[in-house]
C-alpha cells in the first residue's frame, strides 16, 4: 500500500498537510504514515533529566496524534500510524522514506508569514532532487472546501 508520510509538528500549517494527506489516501486506498521528530538539543541535560524529558515528549506527541488520528479515522476512514524518531528533523524525514519502501509521497504544509514557507519547506525543496518519492507541499491558508476539491 502506498503512504503519505506527513510531518506532525507545532506548526499551523500541519493541519492542513494532515487533512491533505489523509483525504489523498482515503480517495486513493492508501494509508498515512505520521512522523514526529524529537529534535536532540532537547535533551541537553543530565541522563535521568533528559530520560523524563524524553518521555514526557513522546507524550506529547501521542496525544497530539490521536487528535490527528481520530479525525482520520472517523472523517476519512483512514488508520494512520505514527512513527517518532529523534535527531535533525531533516536527516530523519530523509531516513524513514528510506526505511519504509511503502512511502510514496511527502506532504508538507507550508507556512504563511513573511519568513517563507518554513524551514521544512525550504530544507527539503532544496534536498527534493536526490529524493526517491515526490513532495505535495499543501497552502497553510488553504480552506478545507479547497482542500476536498482538490484531492
Amino acid at each position: 500500500m502506498r503512504k503519505f508520510l506527513v510531518i506532525l509538528d507545532d506548526s499551523r500549517e500541519c493541519l492542513n498537510a494532515m487533512r491533505f494527506a489523509a483525504m489523498r489516501a482515503a480517495k486513493t486506498g492508501g494509508g498515512v504514515e505520521v512522523l514526529s521528530i524529537i529534535p536532540p538539543d532537547e535533551f541537553n541535560h543530565w541522563i535521568g533529566v533528559a530520560d523524563i524529558m524524553r518521555a514526557e515528549a513522546r507524550e506529547r506527541i501521542e496525544v497530539h496524534f490521536e487528535v490527528y488520528a481520530k479525525w482520520m479515522r472517523d472523517k476519512q476512514n483512514v488508520d494512520p500510524e505514527l512513527v517518532i524518531r529523534e535527531g535533525v528533523p531533516v536527516t530523519e524525514i530523509m531516513a524513514q522514506i528510506e526505511d519504509d519502501p511503502e512511502v510514496g509521497v511527502l506532504v508538507l504544509g507550508a507556512g504563511t508569514d513573511k519568513k517563507g514557507p518554513g524551514p521544512l519547506v525550504t530544507q527539503l525543496t532544496k534536498a527534493a532532487g536526490d529524493m526517491s518519492i515526490p513532495i505535495t507541499i499543501v497552502p497553510g491558508d488553504m480552506s478545507k472546501e479547497r482542500l476536498e476539491a482538490i484531492t
